[in-house]
C-alpha cells in the first residue's frame, strides 16, 4: 500500500497515479475527510473542482459554525483547505469527474488524469436547481444568478427579484439588501421555510419585500433582464427588475458515479445512514448524500466519518492495497 496501513508514507509520482484514498470534492465534506485521512497517514488526494471550497465559499457571513461566527464563507473554506494540505493530503484541480472504473479498486478519469485507489470519498456536493422557465438560461451571466455573494455588487442601486423561500434564499435576499435598491423575494407558499431569527430580519428589512403565494413564469429581456412575470393568485403580474436570483434547492453532482453506487430517486447517494454506500470501498459525504440537514457542520463531520470509515476499510481489507 501507499500509506500508513503497513506503517509506510509512500511519496505518490506525479500529480496522478496511485493513492489510498481519492476524495472526488472540495468543500467541506472533502477537505475535512481529506485533513482526517492524512493524519491517519493514509496518501490522499482532493479532486477539486470549479469551485475551491464548494459552495461554503460562496456563504457571504457564516454565523452557525462554532467558534468561528461571522466568518466569512471563503476565509473558512481556505483554512479547511489550508489545514488539509499541511496535515499532507493534495490537492488537484480536476474541474470534471468524467467516469469511475471498478476494476481491482477504483480508476476515476478526470480532466487532470486518472487517479487509482482502494477507497474513494464521494463529496462532490450539490449545484443550484434552474427553474426551467423561460429566460432563464438566456439570460444566465446577464442579470440570471446563483450566487449573490457573488454578483451582488453587480446589482448596487438596482431591483432584483429573489426565488425561494428556505435558509439559502433568505441569507442572499439580505446579503443583495447590502447593494440593491430595492429586493423582492417571491415564494410559492404564504410563509417563509427559512429559520425564524432569517425570516425575521427580511421582514424587517425596510429594502425588503415579500410576494407571497406566487411563482415566476418568465424572465423578460434583451441584452438583460428587464422584468419578470408572475403567477399571483390575482392573477398575471409584471414587475420590472434588474435581476433575478434563484434558490429553489440544489441538485446532487452525481452523474459519474451512476452504476458505480446506488442513487436514490432525487440523484443523492443512498448510504447506510452513515457514509457507506452499496459499494465496498466507496463512501459518501456531505450534501451528496441528501440528508436533511444540510449545513457545512454536518458536511464536515460526514467528512471525518468517511475518512475513519476509509482507515477501517483499508486495515480489514489489505489486499485491496
Amino acid at each position: 500500500m501507499i500509506g500508513l496501513v503497513a506503517g509506510i508514507v509512500g511519496q505518490p509520482s506525479g500529480p496522478a497515479g496511485r493513492r489510498d484514498v481519492v476524495i472526488a470534492g472540495g468543500g467541506p465534506a472533502g477537505l475535512t475527510a481529506a485533513l482526517y485521512s492524512a493524519r491517519y497517514r493514509l496518501s490522499t488526494v482532493v479532486l477539486e473542482g470549479y469551485q475551491p471550497g464548494g459552495q461554503a465559499a460562496l456563504t457571504d457571513r457564516i454565523d452557525n459554525y462554532p467558534g468561528v461566527p461571522g466568518a466569512r464563507g471563503h476565509e473558512l473554506a481556505s483554512l479547511m483547505r489550508s489545514q488539509a494540505v499541511e496535515a499532507g493530503a493534495e490537492i488537484v484541480p480536476a474541474r470534471a469527474v468524467r467516469s469511475v472504473h471498478s476494476e481491482e479498486g477504483f480508476a476515476t478519469e478526470t480532466d487532470s488524469g486518472t487517479f487509482e485507489s482502494p477507497v474513494l470519498v464521494i463529496a462532490t456536493g450539490a449545484a443550484p436547481k434552474k427553474l426551467g422557465v423561460p429566460g432563464e438560461e438566456r439570460l444566465y451571466g446577464r442579470g440570471v444568478s446563483y450566487c449573490a455573494t457573488c454578483d451582488a455588487p453587480f446589482f448596487r442601486g438596482r431591483r432584483v427579484l429573489v426565488v425561494g423561500g428556505g435558509d439559502s434564499a433568505v441569507k442572499e435576499a439580505l446579503h443583495l439588501a447590502g447593494y440593491a435598491s430595492s429586493v423582492t423575494v417571491v415564494h410559492r407558499r404564504d410563509a417563509l421555510r427559512a429559520e425564524p431569527v432569517l425570516a425575521s430580519k427580511l421582514l424587517k428589512n425596510p429594502v425588503c419585500g415579500v410576494i407571497w403565494n406566487s411563482r415566476l413564469l418568465e424572465i423578460r429581456g434583451g441584452d438583460g433582464v428587464e422584468s419578470v412575470l408572475l403567477e399571483t393568485p390575482g392573477g398575471p403580474r409584471e414587475l420590472e427588475m434588474d435581476g433575478v436570483f434563484v434558490y429553489v434547492g440544489r441538485r446532487a453532482e452525481t452523474d459519474p458515479f451512476r452504476g458505480l453506487v446506488e442513487l436514490g430517486d432525487d440523484g443523492t447517494v443512498v448510504t447506510d445512514g452513515t457514509v457507506r454506500t452499496s459499494r465496498e470501498g466507496v463512501f459518501a459525504a456531505g450534501d451528496v448524500t441528501g440528508r436533511e440537514l444540510r449545513q457545512i457542520i454536518t458536511a464536515a463531520a460526514d467528512g471525518a466519518r468517511a475518512a475513519a470509515a476509509a482507515y477501517d476499510y483499508l486495515q480489514h481489507h489489505p489486499a485491496a492495497v
